[in-house]
């Protein structure tokens, strides 16, 4: 088994009750299709994390043959042909890569939104589906031109379920800073501008159940979101022939505060199980640090990010992934479609479903997700059930092909309602 980094340094359930908020029923596809669809996106084509999604989006159009036209950063797949993408990896922008990442990042979407706009101007498309903080002047010219529009958004509405000022303070004190700074501000997707996306786009593609919440929350009617499920590989990510007999409890994402890696090292701090460990696979950022060294013993390893990790799923019994805030965890998806139980957060997503598949505790309940681990660890034949039973929810649910059909559902959503709100 590969080696991992040692630090030698990382009571009772209130609540494992998930709140279940009902689905919203599914779309029924109009009988009309898109002729000439424009995509466009600051991420890749092909990869991992958005860029498969967006390489998966585009298969959706490409075989359904109405893909006309994709705006990405770079390419890194051979399905779509090269033809019907317009990369912009050597963009001008890239003159400003010494500038810090939020800048940088954020000129980079502005080009991507200038370039969508002006295509969608030529008049050549019927229907155009980018990224939420890469679209907001493609959407103007689709709202003036009539073509319906959809908008895919990775995580929460901004204000998160919060009433919140059209402007704050901070961003009005930012609106009067010195030239220089204003600049630069510029260069960022404000929080304005997400605003207006929201509402210049027809659909509004929402990953979670609890993501649609944080858009009602700010008055967006239910009709304008429609949820959208990822997908998985289910070949690549497949289950183990048995589990490790170490229990091994897994958690695979970046390594923050926001997805909860905190209070996960603090309740395996308290919990001390025989025979156990822990194992973390992502990037370490800065702020977990303190928590590793004041929480982490010898039962905690850290892999760091791994291209193969389908491998270090099927050498675990459990994920546990007790995020505060996602769209929808995609390592829930890979977990579950590698057998594994899971312990997670409404707030991860819909994939897992409480004493079905896994274990749903509240974000940042410590004492709760404590007593979820001590209960799975006590019970591996129910691990083993809770695995199963996910794996089979992935087959009939979310594997790449039902996303495909999803969004080519949305599609014919947006082509209907184009233009209504």
């Amino acid at each position: 088994m590969r080696q991992f980094t040692t630090f030698n340094v990382v009571n009772k359930a209130e609540n494992l009750t998930p709140i279940v908020s009902p689905a919203p029923p599914a779309a029924e596809a109009p009988p009309r299709a898109p002729r000439s669809l424009l995509y466009s996106t600051s991420a890749r084509i092909g990869g991992s994390g958005l860029d498969s999604v967006a390489h998966q989006s585009l298969m959706a159009s490409q075989e359904a043959g109405f893909l006309a036209r994709a705006i990405a950063y770079d390419s890194h797949q051979n399905d779509i042909p090269s033809s019907r993408i317009r990369s912009l990896r050597w963009h001008p922008v890239r003159l400003l890569s010494f500038l810090d990442s939020p800048n940088y990042y954020g000129a980079k979407k502005h080009y991507v939104d200038w370039i969508a706009s002006r295509e969608l101007a030529t008049g050549r498309y019927d229907l155009f589906h980018s990224w939420s903080g890469d679209c907001v002047r493609a959407l103007r010219t689709a709202r003036r031109m009539g073509i319906p529009s959809l908008m895919e958004i990775p995580t929460w509405h901004r204000n998160k379920g919060r009433s919140i000022p059209v402007r704050t303070k901070l961003e009005m004190q930012q609106a009067r800073a010195p030239w220089r700074e204003r600049v630069l501000n510029s260069m960022l997707i404000s929080r304005q501008h997400h605003l207006e996306e929201y509402e210049l786009a027809d659909i509004l593609l929402v990953l979670s159940e609890c993501a649609i919440e944080t858009f009602l929350a700010a008055g967006i009617p239910r009709e304008r979101l429609f949820k959208l499920e990822r997908g998985v590989d289910a070949d690549r990510f497949r289950p183990a022939p048995s589990h490790p007999a170490t229990f091994r409890a897994i958690f695979v994402g970046a390594l923050i505060e926001r997805k909860g890696v905190h209070h996960l090292l603090e309740a395996w701090n308290r919990l001390r199980l025989p025979d156990a460990e822990l194992l973390l696979v992502g990037t370490v950022h800065d702020e977990i640090k303190p928590h590793l060294e004041k929480y982490a013993d010898d039962s905690v390893k850290v892999a760091g990010f791994s291209r193969n990790v389908e491998e270090l799923y099927r050498q675990s019994c459990i994920q546990i992934f007790p995020s505060t805030c996602e769209g929808s965890a995609k390592s829930v998806y890979e977990a579950a479609s590698c057998g594994l139980a899971q312990i997670t957060t409404r707030e991860s997503g819909d994939v897992v479903v409480h004493g079905e598949n896994g274990l749903i505790v509240q974000p940042g309940d410590v004492d709760g997700l404590t007593e979820a681990i001590r209960t799975l660890h006590g019970d591996r034949d129910r691990v083993v059930r809770m695995g199963r039973a996910g794996r089979e929810r992935i087959l009939a649910q979310f594997t790449w092909d039902h996303f495909r059909k999803r969004l080519l559902r949305a599609y014919g959503v947006a082509l209907t309602r184009g233009g209504s709100h």
